[in-house]
């Protein structure tokens, strides 16, 4: 079920109204019967998988809380958590990997003369696999590290894996937030639940979302897709703004699902992290990473970086954990290589950038460069926005093949005309579209910056406003949305990029 389509605009009310009438004590299984009919809605088999992922980890969150009762040795809960991982990462393996590492082994058996092994299995990718796969291991770690106390009723942490707004792409939760969140859902008084405030401030977030996944996001989807799709007829100056393009594009997709998800589930009561924070705004590519995929970013750091021994070890190690962490993300995000080389890039920037600092330190220092001007910050923003361009290439493109083409002809087919002879505008927008897109760049540049600035989003912007005012803002998206939202051929709802993945 998509969050843009009429399905979701009728299933959403319904969980939310009985969801407020409903007994105290049973509130937690309504959502959890919500959050399962909201994932078999894409395909009803797969919601096995689900259900045993969580009751994996959840015995093995019991079993860790044993042996921190009875004072057991470290070996055995080591030897639980393996187990737990090993369990979950082969599921995960086994849906996600096994296409990806077939294709390995044919392209060595054809090379070497051999016939090529056929696909024994018919499976399709299960939705969301990666995303509740590493919320349900996040918890096992967390009961590990006494960081929070097993739960011991399993619907309350079959809820917490399955919660239906960030079931499919995030952001990634962690048990120390929502599932105590969820614990005491039988806590809340009907007053507390009905607060119109943020109620409004919920509907609010998720109509900003709604605009940026169906106003820019999807139009820019159709200038990309036109450019990917038959990249050798383009030039520099079209291949340049398709790639430019999908990075604003895939922004858009991935933090309007976001801002959709916190939104609905501030609506009934619940805080979920945020997941973007003005990434495009960042100086250099670690600070683009503290921004971008936020709840991904800091499972990576909390669950394989620092375990590898993060920046507490020699300079060379710490290299090598910084690349390892970034590969195995680029592989979490798609099997394939392109993807994979995606994560190694960002990899090689930051090792780059902390190899380079203390050069280019000097050279501010002899230049007398202001690294505090706005200029300088500037030129770090421009900067930092074409190295992660130019990496979205290798994460949009079909292949490597594809990728590394895509970048040579960049270089090799330049077509400055195309800026003056209206080439930009036969590439799948027409002029009064193309012009509608760049209207919604503009009010998403304001409020980017806005926030980047103030600190605070559209929504605590507006809480601070009349409500004549909040009202008028949120009638303009739902109106802005309703006209010139992108529907799709027979109002198909587009789907969003990281259900992929």
């Amino acid at each position: 079920m998509l969050f843009n389509s009429f399905h979701f605009l009728l299933f959403f009310p319904i969980v939310v109204g009985v969801y407020f009438v409903a007994p105290k004590k049973m509130r937690y299984l309504w959502l959890l019967a919500s959050s399962y009919y909201f994932y078999m809605s894409w395909n009803a088999k797969y919601a096995v998988l689900i259900a045993f992922s969580t009751l994996v980890t959840w015995v093995s969150g019991l079993l860790l809380g044993i042996c921190q009762k009875n004072e057991t040795g470290t070996a055995m809960k080591k030897w639980i958590v393996a187990v737990s991982f090993f369990v979950n990462l082969s599921i995960l393996a086994f849906f996600k990997y096994f296409d990806f590492a077939l294709g390995n082994v044919n392209f060595f058996l054809t090379k070497m003369g051999f016939a090529a092994m056929e696909r024994p299995f018919d499976f399709v990718l299960p939705v969301g696999i990666s995303f509740y796969t590493f919320q349900a291991l996040g918890y096992t770690v967390d009961v590990y590290r006494n960081d929070i106390e097993p739960e011991k009723n399993i619907f309350k942490y079959a809820l917490f894996v399955s919660f239906f707004p960030q079931l499919v792409a995030g952001p990634i939760e962690r048990s120390k937030n929502l599932l105590l969140q969820v614990a005491h859902t039988d806590r809340i008084s009907w007053k507390q639940l009905l607060d119109y405030d943020r109620i409004a401030s919920g509907l609010r977030m998720m109509l900003w979302g709604y605009f940026q996944k169906m106003v820019i996001a999807d139009r820019l989807a159709i200038l990309v897709n036109t450019v990917y799709d038959a990249w050798y007829f383009y030039g520099t100056v079209e291949l340049v703004l398709a790639a430019a393009a999908f990075s604003i594009q895939i922004y858009c997709d991935f933090a309007g699902y976001s801002t959709i998800a916190i939104g609905a589930a501030k609506v009934m009561g619940f805080t979920l992290m945020e997941n973007f924070d003005t990434p495009y705004f960042a100086g250099s590519i670690r600070e683009f990473w503290r921004r971008w995929h936020i709840s991904l970013s800091t499972w990576f750091k909390d669950y394989l970086y620092i375990p590898l021994g993060g920046n507490r070890c020699s300079r060379l190690r710490r290299h090598w954990n910084i690349l390892i962490t970034f590969l195995v993300s680029g592989l979490w995000h798609g099997a394939s290589w392109h993807f994979v080389v995606w994560g190694g890039i960002h990899g090689v920037f930051q090792i780059l950038a902390a190899e380079t600092r203390k050069y280019r330190d000097s050279i501010y220092a002899r230049t007398h460069t202001k690294c505090s001007s706005f200029s300088f910050r500037f030129g770090q923003i421009a900067a930092t926005f074409v190295m992660t361009t130019f990496a979205w290439i290798f994460f949009r493109a079909e292949s490597m093949t594809q990728a590394c083409s895509y970048i040579g002809r960049i270089f090799t087919k330049p077509d400055w005309y195309a800026l003056t002879d209206g080439s930009l505008y036969e590439l799948g927008l027409e002029r009064v579209e193309m012009n509608m897109l760049l209207v919604s760049l503009l009010i998403l540049f304001v409020v980017s910056l806005m926030k980047y600035q103030k600190k605070e989003s559209l929504d605590l912007f507006l809480i601070k406003q009349c409500a004549w005012f909040r009202w008028l803002t949120a009638a303009f998206l739902f109106t802005f949305i309703f006209l010139f939202g992108v529907y799709g051929p027979g109002f198909d709802a587009g789907q969003f990029i990281y259900f992929q993945f």
